[in-house]
């Protein structure tokens, strides 16, 4: 793929390395002249430019590239260079960096973004995930399509553990998308079980948000038994305490 990086600070720097190790082929803008470490990043083009100039963003590519990442350290830059290059460049990608988790709101396809990467936010997620045992842990946001990712670690004592997948019915627009065991992913099929310290990662669309608050108790709720009356001499059923 044909790729434009918006900011090559070091984050910038870090993707491009990335996607140039796995064969794409990576533009680096920025219009801070100290910003043009090209020896760090030698197999990429550099622009010196100011990627919220339509007239920069065409010399630097933007029409033909297939994803463009906006990955500077402003908010208000990575939103305008996201819409320019959908409106202006019909760019089939966007990526951009969210900064401030206040902002997180703005980036969605009104400004041209299709996918919000909030560092913040994804660490938030890893370090709840990290310490939360049966409690519904976000993971991630496709703004696209409004689809949640979230993460569930099963309890010791979870009531599903050696039970069919298949027997365990989810809400409505949720679906158990994998299962992470001894640190390989598995693809849930209909004779899998669920074992102790499995971690489920669910895929809800938006419609299904409002029953999100269903999935931790389906996997941590033990249902109590129910007291069996106990029966007088004359046959009736005692009174219950």
């Amino acid at each position: 793929m044909k790729i434009l990086i918006a900011g090559a600070g070091s984050v910038g720097r870090s993707i491009a390395r990335e996607l140039i190790s796995h064969g794409h082929h990576v533009t680096l803008m920025d219009r801070a002249p100290d910003a043009m470490r090209i020896a760090s990043v030698p197999e990429a083009d550099w622009q010196l430019a100011d990627a919220c100039d339509p007239g920069s963003l065409a010399d630097a590519g933007a029409g033909d590239c297939d994803v463009v990442v906006s990955a500077t350290g402003d908010d208000k830059v990575n939103l305008v260079v996201s819409l320019l290059a959908k409106t202006e460049y019909g760019v089939p990608r966007t990526v951009a960096r969210v900064n401030n988790p206040k902002n997180e709101w703005l980036f969605d396809d009104t400004w041209g973004v299709d996918v919000a990467v909030s560092t913040p936010r994804i660490m938030t997620a890893l370090v709840e995930e990290a310490v939360s045992v049966g409690s519904l842990v976000p993971v991630f946001t496709f703004h696209q399509s409004g689809a949640i990712m979230h993460e569930l670690t099963l309890p010791d004592d979870s009531p599903v553990i050696g039970e069919l997948v298949s027997d365990v019915e989810l809400p409505p627009h949720t679906v158990l998308a994998a299962i992470l065991r001894d640190y390989r992913p598995i693809r849930p099929g209909r004779d899998d079980r669920f074992e102790r310290g499995d971690e489920l990662l669910f895929l809800t669309a938006r419609a299904g948000e409002a029953a999100l608050s269903e999935v931790p108790a389906i996997f941590t709720t033990i249902d109590e038994p129910v007291a069996e009356p106990d029966v007088n001499a004359e046959g009736g059923a005692a009174e219950l305490a």
